[in-house]
């Protein structure tokens, strides 16, 4: 009795899963086509007119202005002060200043910015204890930005956005300070760097945005959707911030959200502002002009970060922003809200995997066969295999693209990696959502950070 109702618990986690991932794979297809279709357009008509555009060759601004580069700061004292001093030697934009957000308690944060001697950086030390929200170190950015303007007479052109562990690179200012003059936002790709101490759990990192930062993004362009900002490696329009601060009565960020960024991309396409993600090689045959970064290297650390990400986009995005948009609209925002269901059918799926590997155990030890799956089941199951083969194919494809050949391989069994954090993260987002609602007040759950030691020396 005990192993039949074994067998129906099997069947029922596997129809599940198999539904599930049914669902989100129909989705997952029609943005690889759309991908594709577009791919091959381009390169059938554009490129064989014009030559691809390069960091290199961009035309200078028409009307060079005042870049703010604004890096909210909570516990960095490890890597400011070298990011600062990285961004310094790197950045060759003839004007801009970094506004660097501080909070009393953190004095070895403050004390590592003030240990970057330079009139470019600006230390904002705000009137609260940390850990407010990341927004709400921005806002006070903003403040201060805002303040300066009217003190000397020059206002700012663009908002740019980093993180204490960022690497910069030396091109993106100019292409900042160019495309900002026809688009609201635009957002540069994010590469994670590789860590070499932890190939699995950092490196899951690099198999999504080597995917996402070459598809995703540049589907919902193409489609029409708002262009969510990644945090890092994208500028703002001064003029659309402002209208955003004066309707809002606080500031551009809303202090209350724990994914600001998110939010803030859909707020401008819902103003009518136009954004861009713009993928540019730095010259011909050279890397992308990117972001790059460490990301979390443990599985702590991992699961801290992702929860983060599900509870302000798939839960307090949804309180948030609702459904409001096209059908397109409403099409982005269903797949960035469905990492929780997601989560729950891979639980389904593992669950389902084991239950089969212990009645597969039974069967060569007692000779006892499991029951059939009914032929629905069994057809579920077989286009769900399709659908990952698929999907692993173009994961490999897109992480040899970005990092090679050997990431590429490694991708593979990596999404094992990326589902049980995924799953972990699931169960952390929906405790901290519920607490969240109970406290009424998010707060500033950073991830600790690390910062190329090559640069350090």
């Amino acid at each position: 009795m005990l192993f039949e109702g074994l067998g129906v618990v099997m069947h029922e986690a596997a129809l599940f899963a198999a539904c599930g991932f049914l669902f989100m794979g129909f989705s997952d297809v029609v943005v690889d086509l759309i991908w594709i279709a577009r791919s091959a357009w381009r390169r059938l008509t554009v490129y064989r007119r014009f030559e691809r555009a390069r960091a290199d060759t961009l035309e200078e601004a028409r009307s060079p202005g005042r870049l703010a580069v604004f890096i909210p700061a909570w516990e960095e004292s490890g890597v400011i002060g070298p990011m600062l001093r990285h961004t310094l030697a790197t950045f060759r934009h003839g004007d801009y200043r970094l506004y660097v957000g501080c909070y009393p308690n953190d004095p070895d944060t403050i004390r590592a910015v003030r240990e970057v001697e330079d009139p470019r950086v600006r230390l904002v030390v705000g009137p609260v204890d940390g850990p407010t929200t990341k927004a709400d170190c921005l806002n006070r950015l903003w403040t201060a930005m805002v303040a300066d303007e009217a003190a000397e007479g020059r206002r700012v052109k663009a908002v740019i956005l980093h993180d204490a562990e960022d690497v910069v690179h030396e091109a993106e200012l100019r292409i900042f300070d160019r495309l900002i003059e026809r688009f609201e936002l635009v957002q540069l790709p994010v590469l994670p760097l590789i860590d070499p101490n932890s190939r699995w759990i950092a490196g899951h990192y690099i198999d999504e945005f080597a995917e996402s930062h070459a598809k995703e993004l540049v589907v919902r362009e193409a489609v029409g959707a708002g262009l969510p900002s990644a945090g890092v490696g994208c500028a703002f329009s001064r003029d659309m911030l402002a209208g955003i601060a004066v309707r809002s009565g606080a500031g551009p960020f809303d202090a209350a959200s724990l994914a600001e960024d998110y939010e803030l991309g859909l707020k401008i396409r819902l103003a009518g502002g136009r954004a861009a993600f713009v993928r540019l090689p730095e010259s011909e045959g050279g890397p992308l002009v990117a972001t790059r970064e460490y990301f979390p290297g443990t599985v702590e650390g991992a699961v801290a970060q992702k929860a983060r990400w599900m509870t302000g986009i798939a839960l307090s995005g949804w309180d948030r922003l609702g459904w409001s948009g096209g059908v397109e609209e409403r099409w982005m925002r269903l797949r960035d809200r469905r990492s929780v269901l997601a989560a729950l059918c891979l639980v389904a799926a593992y669950v389902a995997l084991l239950l089969w590997a212990l009645l597969s155990l039974r069967h060569i030890f007692f000779g006892i066969p499991p029951r059939p799956n009914p032929p629905l089941l069994e057809a579920l199951l077989t286009l769900s295999f399709v659908l990952l083969a698929w999907r692993l194919a173009l994961r490999f494809a897109f992480v040899t693209q970005a990092y090679g050949w050997r990431e590429g391989l490694r991708s593979v069994p990596r999404v094992v990696v990326g589902n049980a954090i995924a799953m972990l993260a699931a169960r952390r987002a929906v405790i901290g959502y519920v607490r969240a609602r109970k406290r009424g007040r998010p707060r500033w759950d950073k991830t600790a950070h690390a910062f190329p030691m090559l640069l350090r020396r």
